[in-house]
């Protein structure tokens, strides 16, 4: 074995990449002294496959069990939802989760504080690699509840071929976006689209009508939790959507998801696209597209030349329920063998990871990633009341689309149903 760990190490060194240490090949944790089975549930996509992977290598630890489930992002959210809110045993000892579950699950209590995990554990696994801010995503009321494993954001990925030989800049503003697609056509046979953007389904909408509103000025909720959203921000802001459906998607267009738009930019028969860097890193990967070398990556589009990007700032976590049953010490050290320093280095191959030390061995997408998150919008406001706003912009933007609501309508309409349930479940309070 040793001899084995020398000649890695010196391929490694011959490749220019770090060797990884023997720790960081196995599961390295005490085995329990009874069986132990450890359920995860979280959705798929390259990066979180992958640590998929590294949790199951903690299989090989005797008396463990790790089982792995990845779904569809809406059914891994609502299996999860649904046994957390019974109040009884968890189903699952590890959750997956991002953003939104922080205040959501967090604020309701469904989650265990990690704070003294994460102190005993900071130096063993060096924690402090993970940014502060980073961890503060992860936070709610000074309980740090979420493991931090993947950064994401939004942002514009194009064929430079083709944005070279029509003479096209890349473009900073949705005006510049616009005028792209005004030049290669909406009826331009060899491309799909000319430019890609999530709206077939209502969450899509949710989320870029949220990014424009805050690179608008505006935000979701006042701070006595009324609707700020139904104003002068959020008409500009589904203007601005408007027309990016009219010159750049097209009737075609709001039939492809982001799995479309992935495979449409890997095929060549996309020119751009704004999508995530989690999708991003397979732009780079020659298993999946042949023109990787013509596939450029630049930050999110601003609303105005001085406005943020509208891009936001994302996280993925690992929770562990507040009623697991198994051991979270256990629990714990099963998901830090998996975002360890080794294992975070190599899924920076695919995705966009959360220790700095990791950053270096990142996607040709990641410059771009990473400046969106610096200028761009940063995230939804830690506030459960918010949750309910994004649930009555899904169910009332696509009407905009649709005809069947004017924006005025929409938003006021989103307004009332917003009033309404936020003061059933006592977030306003006459």
């Amino acid at each position: 074995m040793k001899k084995t760990l020398i000649i890695l190490a010196v391929l490694l060194l011959a490749l220019n990449l770090p060797a990884l240490a023997q720790d960081d090949m196995a599961c390295d944790i005490e085995a329990p002294a009874e069986p132990v089975e450890i359920d995860m549930i979280g959705w798929s996509f390259a990066i979180t496959d992958f640590y998929a992977e590294e949790l199951e290598r903690c299989n090989e630890v005797e008396n463990l069990t790790v089982n792995t489930s990845l779904l569809a992002s809406t059914d891994a959210l609502e299996q999860a939802r649904l046994t957390l809110s019974t109040g009884g045993d968890s189903a699952f000892d590890i959750i997956h989760g991002a953003n939104g579950e922080v205040g959501d699950w967090g604020g309701q209590g469904w989650l265990l504080p990690l704070n003294d995990l994460v102190e005993q554990y900071r130096e063993e696994y060096n924690l402090n690699d993970i940014p502060e801010t980073v961890w503060e995503g992860g936070t709610l009321d000074g309980n740090i509840y979420g493991i931090p494993m993947v950064g994401n954001t939004l942002h514009f990925v194009y064929r430079q071929d083709i944005f070279e030989e029509l003479e096209l800049e890349i473009p900073e503003t949705y005006d510049e976006v616009i005028a792209i697609c005004d030049a290669i056509g909406l009826d331009n046979s060899d491309y799909d689209i000319p430019f890609g953007i999530d709206f077939s389904r209502p969450r899509g909408f949710e989320l870029e009508f949220f990014m424009l509103l805050r690179a608008y000025g505006g935000d979701y909720l006042n701070e006595d939790n009324t609707p700020a959203f139904n104003g002068e921000e959020g008409l500009q802001a589904i203007a601005m959507m408007q027309r990016i459906a009219e010159s750049c998607v097209g009737p075609d267009g709001f039939s492809l998801g982001l799995n479309e738009l992935e495979t449409s930019m890997q095929q060549g028969f996309l020119p751009s696209t704004k999508i995530w860097a989690s999708r991003a890193a397979n732009m780079s990967d020659p298993e999946r597209t042949e023109i990787m070398d013509l596939i450029a990556y630049s930050p999110a589009p601003r609303v105005t030349e001085d406005s943020p990007r509208a891009g936001s700032a994302w996280n993925d976590f690992y929770f562990i329920p507040a009623t697991v049953t198994n051991d979270p010490d256990l629990i714990f050290q099963v998901i830090m063998e998996a975002v360890d320093e080794g294992s975070q280095r190599e899924a920076a191959a695919v995705g966009m990871t959360t220790r700095d030390s990791a950053a270096e061995f990142g996607g040709p997408y990641l410059p771009a990633a990473n400046q969106t998150i610096a200028e761009g919008i940063g995230n939804y406001d830690k506030n459960p009341a918010v949750n309910i706003v994004i649930a009555v912009m899904g169910d009332t933007l696509p009407l905009v689309f649709t005809g069947d609501l004017t924006p005025e309508e929409a938003l006021e309409q989103a307004a009332e149903a917003y009033t309404e349930e936020a003061t059933q479940q006592g977030y306003i309070t006459e």
